[in-house]
């Protein structure tokens, strides 16, 4: 029993990083000179930077217990008011700093509102978000009467197709989000409120926690990821549209939860959420080279998050057995 207990123990801690691996052998078998070449690799990179930036946020928020549903809406909002910040043919053309810090501000003030809802009025993290996200979403169309906004100074493209060294800039600032919560969630004292939020509300409540500033301050990380995202995306399509990051909050809620992350918080490592981003990254790539269609890949990313819930739900009945047993 000892040695059955210890491979399932196995698999809980490393299956995510298996499961990459797994993927990089199936379409390597599958399309070997489309799939194995450098150029792919910094493709798959480039393409998950704006869901991989947002998940990083997410994960303080999901480490809470809580769940972010405006991040998809999040993104769009803050490229719609960026571009009409920069813009000087669609827009206001104040110029590329002030439209950042705007949009980065924007991102903020999302963060104030979905913890104010949660915190304040008291509403479930789910509701609370499913509504700001159709607001935010509403506010975003009425801005532009549904009308993308486009014509930017140059440079402004740089952040969203540039390189640095050879690295697309999108995948640096990714990896440089996914430092800061690193060093957040392993090295700072609001990390720790974080996990002990999530592990138990009432026990960090009774320790002397400030309840209502920590989850603040996780939506605030959430929604300011958010922005960052959909600045990158901005510049990348040189577009600002509402509809920007529709359905966004199902691939990053995916990402993080794949990543080992639990759905019911206290639980899970950024290094985790990393494995998950890349295998959504490697999976839609794959899935592409080998000729499914965009149907199809979203059943299996349905399928995806499913599973991903399930084995969280289970990893956490293995892992609270033993204690059961030794009570």
């Amino acid at each position: 029993m000892a040695k059955k207990f210890n491979v399932t123990n196995l698999l809980i801690t490393y299956g995510i990083y298996m499961v990459l691996l797994a993927l990089f052998v199936l379409f390597t078998m599958l399309r070997p000179k489309a799939f194995l070449s450098s150029e792919n690799f910094l493709n798959i990179l480039r393409q998950v930077s704006v869901i991989g930036i947002a998940a990083a946020g997410m994960t303080c928020v999901i480490i809470t217990g809580g769940i972010d549903l405006s991040s998809g809406s999040a993104i769009g909002m803050v490229g719609v008011i960026t571009a009409i910040i920069i813009s000087p043919g669609k827009g206001l053309g104040l110029g590329i700093p002030l439209g950042l810090v705007t949009g980065l501000a924007t991102g903020i003030v999302i963060g104030l509102v979905n913890g104010f809802v949660i915190t304040r009025l008291r509403l479930p993290p789910i509701i609370a978000t499913l509504g700001t996200m159709t607001s935010i979403r509403g506010a975003a169309y009425l801005l532009t009467a549904g009308k993308p906004v486009f014509g930017f100074p140059d440079g402004f493209e740089v952040i969203g197709q540039g390189y640095l060294w050879g690295i697309p800039i999108p995948v640096i600032v990714m990896a440089l989000a996914f430092a800061a919560i690193y060093v957040l969630l392993n090295e700072c004292r609001m990390g720790r409120y974080l996990y002990g939020l999530g592990g138990n509300e009432e026990a960090a409540r009774l320790s002397g926690t400030d309840v209502v500033k920590v989850k603040y301050f996780a939506y605030i990380v959430s929604a300011l990821c958010c922005a960052v995202a959909g600045i990158v995306l901005l510049s990348r399509t040189n577009s600002g549209t509402p509809k920007a990051g529709t359905s966004y909050e199902m691939d990053i809620i995916t990402a993080v939860v794949l990543g080992g992350v639990s759905i019911t918080g206290g639980e899970g490592k950024i290094t985790g959420v990393i494995a998950g981003v890349l295998i959504m990254g490697v999976l839609a790539n794959g899935m592409i080279i080998v000729g499914l269609s965009d149907y199809v890949q979203r059943v299996i990313q349905g399928i995806v998050l499913i599973l991903a819930v399930a084995f969280d739900l289970y990893a956490k009945k293995i892992k609270n057995k033993p204690m059961e047993v030794a009570a």
